[in-house]
């Protein structure tokens, strides 16, 4: 099991970027396939990209493919989500949850069993 933070939220102007990262510790994160979610208030928790452990299936919900991608850093034990052209439709708290032996899609939340705490992405003029 590890420990999941994730970092790199804040507040950015239609049309912006920023890049999420998910940081472990205490176990190395190439060994588990992570998921990235996201959540708004009265919604359902989304979930809207994941990578394996052998990065050869990296994963995007349609609306986000060509503005998000998804990578590893095992160096670092890292997961980044890169956000580009950032709309007020994808404000919302991010997470990243991660899984042994589980290969996506789908992304779902379920199936997650280790998650951090959120950060929150606000993306307003």
């Amino acid at each position: 099991q590890v420990q999941l933070v994730e970092s790199g939220g804040g507040l950015v102007q239609p049309g912006g970027s920023l890049r999420l990262s998910c940081a472990a510790s205490g176990f190395a994160l190439e060994y588990y396939t992570i998921g990235w979610f996201r959540q708004t208030p009265g919604k359902e928790r989304e979930g809207i990209s994941c990578i394996d452990t052998s990065n050869s299936s990296r994963h995007y919900i349609d609306a986000l493919k060509g503005r998000f991608s998804i990578a590893r850093d095992n160096a670092r034990n890292t997961v980044y989500l890169q956000m580009n052209s950032l709309q007020p439709e994808d404000t919302a708290v991010y997470y990243c949850a991660g899984v042994a032996t589980y290969y996506c899609p789908p992304v779902a939340t379920t199936k997650f069993d280790f998650w951090g705490q959120g950060t929150q992405v606000t993306v307003s003029s």
